[in-house]
């Protein structure tokens, strides 16, 4: 087969203003339970963590 690549440059996106702005509230509603899910897996890691080397302190 013989393949061409084909590279696209994306200059300018026609977009009306109001529309950009439901989009963005959209995006930043839908990003909260991700940070929920990433905060709990913090946690758990931090806690194992904790778990492991909270009592080697050099006191």
């Amino acid at each position: 087969m013989n393949e061409v690549n084909n590279r696209v440059t994306v200059v300018d996106i026609q977009m009306p203003f109001w529309s950009m702005v439901a989009f963005m509230v959209k995006a930043a509603i839908a990003s909260i339970p991700a940070i929920i899910i990433l905060s709990v897996l913090f946690a758990i890691v931090m806690a194992i963590f904790t778990a492991m080397f909270g009592g080697m302190s050099m006191m």
